[in-house]
């Protein structure tokens, strides 16, 4: 039960690391040094503060093949981010190589058990 726990905050992080791309892209899109570009920037260094330190932590629980290997979500995150906050296009592509990631990280954590 233990182990599925630290998974679920695995991923939890690695939901909240995903936000950094959302906030770096909105910073884009902003007048340089503008109020909406440091916040947005702001946000983002934030973020990546947070993740930094919870990163260590999780490292303590598993091994950095396992962490690194579902670092990849993320991937699967930005797709979903890109459609919600950009209304940018999903394509076949996009998708196929979503699920070979889903699967990749499904193998591992089945094979680390």
């Amino acid at each position: 039960m233990s182990k599925i726990k630290n998974f679920i905050y695995l991923h939890i992080l690695l939901l909240v690391f995903s936000f950094c791309s959302v906030f770096s892209k909105l910073a884009g899109t902003a007048d340089f040094l503008s109020l909406k570009f440091c916040l947005f920037y702001g946000l983002s260094i934030l973020i990546l503060g947070v993740y930094a330190i919870f990163w260590q932590q999780i490292l303590k629980k598993f091994s950095l093949t396992t962490a690194f290997i579902n670092k990849s979500i993320t991937i699967i995150w930005g797709i979903l981010w890109g459609k919600i906050f950009f209304n940018e296009t999903i394509t076949i592509t996009m998708l196929i190589g979503a699920v070979i990631v889903a699967v990749g990280v499904s193998l591992v954590v089945i094979s680390d058990e």
